[in-house]
């Protein structure tokens, strides 16, 4: 088998490579370096089984080139970050966009199959209830820049399920819920990193709000396991499935355990959304999935803790300490 993966640089994907190249299989990684780094894949580099092409998911010829020569795509190339999406909003919108219909339809056309990472944001503001791949979508207003990136991963899924029933493609989405662990940078508002290297470096735990609103975080090493399964699954193609942990944790009480397990003399500090974002953010009061069509029918489930995730990526930064928040 050959696989390409899009954004293999990045966080989630040089975990994906890792996955790879361990059971034995050839990967292609194309990926841009806008934000993700060579350094993710150093450990590879010298291995015959990796072959990285810096390029971007625009370039409908590259992806073309590249596509013609694996049996499975891996989409995750994306512009990501709450302050990123937000601080860039028409950039992050049109290069998901143009990347989303180039590897997807690359794939449609020469019958490959594409496992195409979407996002929780889907969902936008529905927060009361656990959320199942069915479950109502309720966007915020267009004039919120945050909302740029659930339209254009919705755009993909579109793409995805409507070139699978009509031209019987093998295209399987997973919508990703806050993925942490080692290699993620706090650079673009991710939260768990820019929470551990403020208490490895002593200085106070910015939270965002009261802190009061919860998510549900789930380790790379279980989410890249849950891709590489539903790679193999026939019972995934032409649907989506959620990818995360079901148990939500408030993020001050986050704060807190990275303060603990970092032994830290850290304090809480609190921020109004208002001096941390820009006039396009919106902020939500909880976000957790229904995993039960994974559980059942992938056979797949998360198994690392909280503590887990904590322990891990405060381990990564003390190993890296030049990957700073601003970094």
């Amino acid at each position: 088998m050959a696989y390409l993966v899009t954004g293999g640089a990045g966080f989630i994907g040089s975990h994906l490579v890792d996955r790879l190249i361990k059971d034995g299989e050839k990967v292609f990684v194309l990926d841009d370096l806008s934000t993700g780094s060579r350094a993710n894949l150093e450990h590879n580099a010298s291995s015959a089984l990796l072959e990285f092409v810096e390029g971007s998911t625009s370039d409908i010829d590259l992806v073309r080139e590249l596509t013609a020569k694996v049996d499975t795509v891996f989409h995750l190339a994306s512009a990501v970050g709450v302050q990123l999406v937000c601080d860039r909003p028409l950039d992050s919108l049109l290069a998901n966009i143009h990347g989303c219909e180039n590897v997807i339809t690359a794939a449609s056309d020469m019958g490959v199959r594409l496992v195409f990472s979407s996002t929780s944001e889907i969902y936008g503001k529905n927060s009361n209830v656990a959320l199942a791949e069915d479950s109502d979508r309720v966007l915020g207003p267009l004039s919120k820049s945050r909302w740029s990136y659930a339209l254009a991963k919705s755009f993909g899924e579109m793409l995805c399920y409507e070139l699978a029933r009509t031209h019987g493609a093998r295209m399987a989405v997973v919508r990703l819920f806050n993925t942490v662990g080692p290699r993620q940078t706090g650079r673009y508002g991710m939260v768990l990193p820019t929470f551990v290297r403020q208490a490895v470096d002593g200085d106070d735990v910015t939270v965002y709000g009261d802190g009061s609103q919860s998510r549900c975080f789930i380790h790379v090493f279980d989410t890249v396991d849950a891709l590489a399964k539903v790679a193999n699954a026939d019972a995934a193609y032409g649907r989506a499935l959620n990818v995360g942990a079901r148990t939500p944790i408030t993020i001050a009480e986050l704060a807190k355990k990275v303060i603990e397990h970092a032994g830290s003399d850290s304090q809480i500090s609190f921020v109004p959304y208002e001096d941390a974002y820009s006039t396009g953010f919106e902020e939500l009061g909880s976000r957790q999935p229904d995993t039960t069509a994974i559980e059942a029918e992938i056979e797949w489930r998360p198994t690392l803790t909280i503590g887990e995730m904590i322990e891990d990526t405060i381990a990564y930064q003390r190993c890296h300490p030049a990957m700073t928040v601003a970094a």
